[in-house]
């Protein structure tokens, strides 16, 4: 039976802008076979749009409706949870222009809720004003819970240490949407109308994609050429499926 797949994106298909050598052959390996399969992504700073042009100039070529972002899973969960709502949003367009797109008010009016994204903005104001609101009641979401990612040159801080701060002066704790949490498999499933044990999780992180993947029923293939070195598996009380160095390893 032919498997469809979840792709992660920064350290399987890229690292910053540069593809992952290989990653091109695979894709069309899996087009190839009749596969489907989505590009599932943690980053929440850029729009399908946006990545899918970014992904083609690394050589990748990846339409908009192939990817799927935390910033389109938050935005899904949030628009289930209370429509037509008002958010407050520290982040980029990706994020608002999901936001946007299913009706939401970004306001610093009496919001419903605090969304905070990956951004490289840090300005303190902002997050001051995020804290007040947090405190005096606004629900707070955060896209992902990633600690740091990679790039092309290193790795950079992620949503997750961002929040961390806002929870540390807020006493309060977000409610993580991205990765790991099963809740964005099963939207990015639903999204691409497959089932959970048809569908193999691509990742570089354990604890992430791996995680995510185990968590929600799928086959797992860890690559290496990203956050988590070999090394490092036997640290988590689960084991990928498969460990392969790179994509270009993997034979759908």
């Amino acid at each position: 039976m032919v498997k469809n797949y979840l792709i992660d994106m920064d350290g399987v298909l890229v690292k910053g802008k540069t593809m992952i050598p290989g990653a091109d052959q695979f894709l069309e390996r899996i087009r190839t076979v009749g596969a489907k399969f989505l590009v599932l992504t943690n980053n929440s700073r850029f729009t399908p749009r946006d990545l899918s042009y970014r992904l083609l100039m690394s050589g990748l070529h990846i339409p908009p409706e192939s990817i799927f972002t935390s910033a389109l899973a938050t935005a899904l969960f949030l628009q289930s949870q209370r429509p037509d709502g008002k958010a407050f949003v520290i982040g980029e367009s990706g994020l608002t222009t999901a936001l946007h797109d299913v009706g939401y008010i970004i306001t610093e009016h009496d919001p419903d809720y605090v969304v905070l994204g990956e951004t490289e903005t840090l300005n303190q104001d902002l997050f001051t004003k995020a804290i007040r609101l947090i405190v005096n009641g606004a629900r707070f979401i955060a896209t992902n819970p990633d600690a740091s990612g990679p790039s092309e040159k290193g790795v950079v801080p992620g949503a997750g240490a961002l929040a961390a701060l806002i929870e540390t002066a807020s006493g309060k704790q977000a409610f993580y949407v991205g990765k790991p949490n099963p809740l964005m498999m099963r939207t990015a499933i639903n999204y691409l109308g497959v089932h959970s044990e048809d569908t193999i999780m691509i990742g570089d992180r354990m604890d992430t994609d791996i995680v995510a993947g185990v968590q929600s029923g799928m086959g797992t293939i860890l690559v290496l050429s990203g956050i988590t070195r070999r090394e490092d598996i036997d640290r988590y009380p689960y084991l990928p499926t498969q460990i392969h160095g790179t994509v270009a390893d993997i034979n759908p």
